[in-house]
């Protein structure tokens, strides 16, 4: 235990009177607001004050190579922007660095806690943690208390008929609209009851440096519902050179916005928008019900396919070196903002998985170190799509050219010449496979594994 986590919990017994007075606490983790927080506000409505903690989790944070990450920061920079709300309350939030088990273990042993409140994460790595800490608790006597705040529906609650998940978005997609309704979608309103907070002095938060990491001065997207790209959604969203997209998935990435205001929004204004959504809890729910698709292929056939492994190509996909400008302008758009458009991360991904035949879980992966809203769920479940090998994924046969993508959704190459200035000069390099070959080598290739 550090010293600052001493003195940290010195402070929090002085308050608790020696600990006779009790207290529940709220774990902040994919809900990075305070407004409608249906965790928070069920910890708020229990009677007893509320401690808010966050803790940066070292089994995640030490995995990350890349030191300046802006994920990071972005969680830092949430947790500034509560932690300022909670100063109006008199109140603060608490921010631990550790293992989260061996955090539990101290605060249990020191404090006295009643309950512990949280919302619901549906990665493999965060139930088994979750599990851990329950088992904890309830062998200390405290009620570990989970809710439902990152999607509308979750696990068992969109099924067929013979209470199966489904494998097909569409027909999941229609009942998910069957069942969606007011209540469904209402707002928590934890806001109105942070008089409720347990009253304290600022506790310290520790800088970026403290956890290993180094500032930017990356300025990412505002979390606004924006009505105007929203209502032109349908019309605008496939083509990169506009803004025509949201840019609020880091937003619903660490619950900066609630996910039920954005589908309160999207069912009023615009029905294309509503499906990405759709799509993100589609995902989950895949996830829930199958996690081996994080390392296996969903469909068992997909899994005798024989990837190849050339690191070289991989490099020059990596880097956007590839000849193909909508390829290569995609991947140094991902390397230098963290950010992808959605038409072309199909693109990128259906080249190194189609064209260069390279396993879809080395594409992945990048993606899931470079990508500023990168959740498990959706970058698994694109990836999959992509290689042909997911849950309602494109068939096989479906092998988009570069090319004519280029031609379709960005004729006037304002997205290409934003991010490949050299285009059309000597210096840009020549395509590192011809589209027809490529085309035809992973139709071969795909029939044989496959038949």
């Amino acid at each position: 235990m550090s010293d600052s986590f001493k003195d940290q919990l010195k402070a929090l017994q002085k308050q608790q009177n020696d600990g006779d007075q009790s207290l529940n606490v709220f774990w902040f983790r994919r809900d990075l607001r305070l407004e409608d927080n249906k965790g928070l506000f069920y910890a708020l409505q229990d009677g007893l004050p509320v401690l808010p903690l966050f803790i940066f989790d070292t089994d995640i944070l030490d995995d990350l190579k890349d030191k300046q990450d802006k994920r990071v920061q972005f969680i830092h920079q949430s947790l500034q922007n509560i932690q300022a709300q909670l100063r109006e309350q008199d109140s603060s939030l608490m921010i631990l660095h550790g293992q989260p088990l061996a955090v539990w273990a101290a605060m249990v042993k020191n404090l006295n806690i009643n309950k512990v409140y949280t919302n619901h994460d549906y990665e493999p790595y965060a139930t088994q943690r979750d599990q851990s800490l329950a088992q904890l608790l309830n062998d200390n006597g405290i009620e570990f208390v989970s809710h439902k705040d990152q999607v509308v529906f979750e696990k068992n609650e969109v099924l067929t008929k013979n209470d199966q998940p489904y494998m097909v978005f569409t027909p999941y997609k229609n009942r998910w609209m069957d069942q969606v309704n007011a209540r469904a979608i209402a707002a928590y309103s934890s806001e109105k009851k942070l008089d409720r907070l347990m009253k304290l002095s600022p506790l310290p938060i520790p800088s970026l440096q403290e956890l290993g990491f180094q500032e930017s001065s990356f300025a990412y997207p505002a979390k606004s519902l924006l009505e105007n790209i929203i209502k032109q959604y349908h019309k605008n969203r496939d083509f990169p050179g506009m803004e025509g997209t949201t840019r609020l998935g880091i937003h619903l990435r660490f619950g900066t916005i609630s996910p039920r205001s954005a589908v309160r929004f999207a069912l009023q204004k615009n029905e294309t928008w509503l499906s990405e959504l759709i799509w993100r809890e589609f995902y989950m729910m895949i996830l829930w019900h199958f996690p081996h698709v994080v390392d296996t292929e969903f469909k068992e056939k997909y899994r005798n396919i024989k990837w190849r492994y050339d690191q070289n190509e991989f490099e020059r996909w990596c880097i956007g070196q590839t000849g193909y400008p909508m390829v290569d302008a995609g991947m140094r758009q991902l390397n230098e903002s963290g950010y992808m458009h959605n038409r072309v991360r199909m693109i990128t991904a259906g080249f190194l998985t189609k064209h260069l035949l390279i396993d879809w879980r080395w594409g992945e992966r990048y993606f899931a170190e470079k990508l500023l809203d990168y959740e498990l769920a959706s970058n698994n479940g694109n990836w999959q799509w992509a290689a042909g090998s997911g849950c309602d994924a494109a068939p096989y046969f479906r092998i988009f050219n570069p090319q004519t993508q280029q031609q379709k959704f960005d004729p006037d190459l304002k997205y290409i010449m934003k991010w490949v200035p050299e285009y059309q000069t000597d210096e840009y390099p020549r395509p590192m496979i011809e589209h027809r070959y490529a085309r035809e080598r992973a139709l071969n290739h795909y029939k044989s594994a496959l038949d």
